[in-house]
């Protein structure tokens, strides 16, 4: 069974780049970190896929930007 990873260790992920990020090459950064078959999921949502995190994530509000310069505020991540 594959382990499910938490959306705020992507979202560390992010904050600890200090950069900005296309959506395609963040996807592919989170392929590379976690695995290409790796599932995800956060407060209100799971079993996604690295690109339907990120959909998830900028539909939320914490990506902010264009598909092609994606940033986070670290103050975007919920301390629960």
């Amino acid at each position: 069974m594959i382990e499910s990873i938490h959306g705020h260790d992507v979202m560390h992920m992010i904050a600890d780049a200090k950069r900005t990020f296309s959506k395609a090459g963040l996807v592919s950064e989170i392929h590379q970190k976690f695995g290409e078959i790796a599932r995800f999921h956060t407060c209100s949502a799971e079993n996604m896929s690295a690109g339907e995190l990120v959909d998830f994530l900028i539909a939320r509000g914490k990506l902010a930007g264009d598909p092609l310069a994606l940033t986070l505020d670290p103050a975007e991540i919920c301390q629960h």
